[in-house]
């Protein structure tokens, strides 16, 4: 039976980095990436997959959105 290591890595976004930053409060950073993929342009925060957008630009503003609503910064 697989781990939920080699389950997350076998399905973790595979392409071309476009972006990639650090987020966070006064507590804890985390890494931000916008990955361009196939089907789009993928935004990742911590490792987690937020969502899938058509344009790099839209993924830019969604994810500061984001952040910024979870109670963090764009570094």
């Amino acid at each position: 039976m697989p781990s939920f290591k080699e389950i997350r890595e076998k399905y973790s976004p595979k392409g071309k980095v476009v972006f990639s930053g650090k987020a966070g409060g006064k507590i804890a950073k985390v890494a931000v990436s916008i990955v361009k993929e196939i089907k789009g342009f993928t935004v990742i925060i911590d490792g987690d997959k937020l969502d899938t957008y058509k344009t790099e630009a839209e993924a830019k503003k969604n994810l500061k959105i984001t952040v910024n609503e979870l109670g963090g910064k764009m570094k």
